[in-house]
């Protein structure tokens, strides 16, 4: 992904973000800290169900050490504001989904270079020290999910009736910009794309298909309580 795609994803989820903070208020999060049972399911599932969803798919599938690796990364890693927009179109839980994104964020810090080691050790030759770039994680957490976050809720304090009547058209903006950046990232590394589809293509869609599966079972056992 070429710099100038960076830019524009990072514009473009800023502004996401911003409309999601329109829908939002204070005693929605502070719901979330005086109910916390569903985010530390979330963060059980986060750091402990998808690094060993994501190992028995790359051990059952006997994958190159390139693509295991991949999954074990693409495990490790916490949802970001993807992860909140989709909540969002859905009608979810969306306090849960941004106070998850920020905890996970943080915990990840810590945790992705752990299974990243494990990962080079089970699934390869490979000796490196893995390291995360802490403050880069966090400007990037503030920058493109909390600030823009907070000034939609802001301006959602301030004046109620305008961020009433933008709620709709915000939600559909966001689906477009959405596909439209997809499509953009896509397309910008359409050559690496179409060559790794086949090999990685497979264990991603279970990847997902399982821990969602999942994530809903797990809701269900312990009545978590629908939006």
């Amino acid at each position: 992904m070429t710099s100038t795609t960076g830019i524009i994803l990072a514009i473009s989820l800023i502004i996401i973000m911003f409309g999601m903070g329109l829908s939002l208020t204070l005693p929605d999060f502070k719901r979330v800290v005086t109910y916390p049972k569903a985010i530390f399911i979330g963060l059980a599932c986060q750091f402990i169900s998808l690094p060993l969803i994501g190992y028995l798919i790359a051990v059952s599938l006997d994958l190159t050490s390139t693509t295991a690796i991949g999954i074990m990364l693409l495990a490790a890693c916490p949802g970001g504001p993807t992860s909140n927009m989709l909540t969002y179109l859905a009608k979810g839980d969306l306090a849960l989904s941004v106070s998850l994104t920020a905890v996970a964020s943080l915990l990840s810090i810590v945790t992705i270079p752990f299974v990243m080691q494990f990962a080079l050790a089970e699934f390869s030759d490979l000796d490196h020290t893995i390291s995360v770039d802490a403050v880069t994680m966090i400007l990037q957490l503030f920058v493109i999910v909390l600030i823009p976050v907070g000034a939609g809720m802001l301006v959602k304090g301030k004046f109620p009736s305008f961020s009433a009547k933008m709620e709709k058209p915000v939600k559909i903006a966001s689906a477009i910009i959405f596909v439209l950046v997809v499509a953009g990232v896509i397309f910008s590394i359409k050559d690496v794309f179409i060559a790794y589809l086949k090999e990685a293509g497979l264990p991603a869609l279970l990847l997902n298909i399982t821990t969602m599966t999942l994530g809903f079972l797990l809701a269900l056992w312990f009545k978590l309580s629908r939006p």
